[in-house]
């Protein structure tokens, strides 16, 4: 199912000077989602499917909600994939040196209240019948690196030039957080928790912040280091209810986090493993209608009809494919993610962040691997482009190949002077529309979507459902739309939560 090589639309675009780097952009389908925007019309399909369920999506929720189908003895469904690569944000690519992500790359060790996720990584072995977790897939130390004042430091918590004020303040900040935490109102997954505060979802992170008289640059950039890291949006664009629950909501453990060479598409390869016969990829939906008490869907290989339907594909793209629905007024945050081939390896933590850098920085892929030194690496780049998502999405996609490999190699030199000396390979991959982005008031256009969508046998089934595009959501989310389902088909006497 997964591709061994990659084929780049560019190649070789560089200059004699840099060694002749090779590369170019991959996974270039953002034509097929224009299509469907702009209502294009294509042959018609070839034949008729049937089967109860139909799962559209394959990433981590639609994964999710086949596993969970799966574990309840169901396997009369069919999951359709437009790309032709399963994974979704979970997608990871593969060379001679080793495996590496093209998105999300790893798992915080989960929470008490996170039984999915525990139900799961036991049945992958990750976690043993005891509660135990597996050392093998634990980040390997030396875990963050920080590059600040010309100098790396261990750790992500700036030290170097940082002041009594700036400490005291960090330290205010985290008991702050810890009070809120206490409220019981940030879990994972969030429907697990309390009500949300909503007045903290009215503000931004900054402007709590602000309202907390917090004000050290060092904290401030700590803060909108994290809003990047899970949302791809500045502090000044997140909720600040989302802001706080990524300091609040995860158990502070001295283990963790899990993360794999491949990042977690380790975990979607898995689960893509398990549902093999029931998977079609390369396929994009082009209609979803109702007719009578059944589904139909057209898409660009065959129709297909269905009982039920779990919609786990970005939501945005829903009302080019549903007649009726509203737009969601959601944003949706742009990625840039490359993976660099590194001739001559050097000393790296496996998570290496330069401040005040526009970037996240990179994850060395070959940090987990076992061998007891490497001759090349691959290091994958991740740069969330914050701002006007619309603007943001503009640049991404009239920048040609070169202007991002000087760019990536330019940031990384601000670390690493004379690295494009060593660097054979860049691979570039652009999202226009990675996840999506909890802004002010996201809460509540939550509810909003929810009801929007709420239809006989149709559950709208990722994490935009939430708001919060990480693993715990999705594999949530996915799980939810399938219990509803089974329900919804008279399989399962009650609905209730996992």
């Amino acid at each position: 199912m997964r591709r061994r090589h990659l084929f780049p639309a560019l190649i070789g675009l560089t200059a004699k000077s840099e060694g002749n780097i090779q590369g170019g952009f991959v996974f270039e389908s953002q034509n097929e989602g224009h299509k469907i925007r702009d209502g294009a019309v294509y042959r018609p399909p070839a034949g008729t499917r049937r089967a109860k369920v139909v799962i559209i999506g394959g990433g981590i929720a639609g994964l999710s909600a086949a596993w969970w189908l799966r574990k309840q003895g169901f396997t009369d469904f069919l999951l359709l994939e437009g790309e032709s690569d399963i994974g979704g944000n979970a997608r990871w690519g593969q060379n001679e040196i080793c495996a590496y992500p093209w998105a999300a790359h790893y798992v915080p060790a989960p929470n008490p209240e996170s039984t999915l996720v525990r139900e799961l990584f036991t049945e992958l072995g990750l976690i043993d019948a005891a509660g135990a977790l597996n050392e093998r897939w634990l980040c390997h130390s030396p875990q963050e690196r920080l590059y600040l004042h010309g100098r790396w430091q261990w750790g992500l918590d700036p030290d170097a030039g940082t002041t009594k004020t700036d400490r005291e303040q960090r330290r205010i900040f985290h008991e702050r957080v810890a009070d809120l935490a206490a409220t019981g109102q940030f879990k994972l997954p969030m429907a697990l928790g309390r009500a949300p505060d909503a007045r903290l979802d009215q503000q931004t992170m900054r402007d709590w912040l602000t309202a907390q008289k917090l004000t050290s640059p060092y904290l401030a950039w700590e803060v909108d280091y994290g809003c990047r890291d899970d949302y791809g949006a500045s502090s000044s664009e997140t909720s600040a209810w989302a802001g706080l629950h990524y300091h609040a909501a995860r158990q502070h453990s001295e283990k963790g986090p899990f993360t794999w060479p491949e990042g977690n598409g380790w975990i979607a390869r898995r689960l893509a493993e398990q549902v093999k016969a029931q998977t079609v990829p390369g396929v994009w939906i082009r209609r979803v209608e109702q007719v009578g008490t059944r589904w139909h869907l057209r898409t660009t290989g065959f129709n297909v009809e269905t009982e039920a339907v779990i919609y786990a594909a970005p939501s945005f793209v829903l009302p080019y494919l549903m007649e009726g629905l509203p737009k969601p007024r959601f944003e949706y945050s742009p990625w840039l993610t490359a993976n660099l081939v590194i001739e001559q390896p050097m000393e790296t933590a496996w998570d290496n962040v330069i401040y005040d850098s526009p970037s996240l920085g990179y994850v060395d892929a070959t940090h987990q691997t076992l061998a007891s030194r490497h001759d090349r690496a691959v290091w994958t780049y991740y740069l969330p482009l914050v701002g006007d998502p619309l603007t943001q999405r503009r640049r991404l996609q009239s920048q040609d190949f070169n202007h991002w490999k000087d760019f990536i190699l330019r940031d990384l030199e601000r670390a690493h002077p004379g690295l494009r000396k060593n660097v054979s390979r860049i691979d570039i991959f652009r999202q226009g529309h990675a996840m999506r982005r909890p802004g002010k008031g996201f809460l509540a256009e939550s509810q909003n979507w929810q009801k929007a969508t709420e239809k006989p046998r149709f559950r709208v089934a990722n994490s935009d459902v939430s708001g919060l595009p990480l693993f715990e959501e999705a594999q949530y989310c996915g799980v939810e739309a399938a219990r509803f389902t089974l329900a919804a088909l008279g399989l399962i006497k009650k609905l209730d939560r996992p």
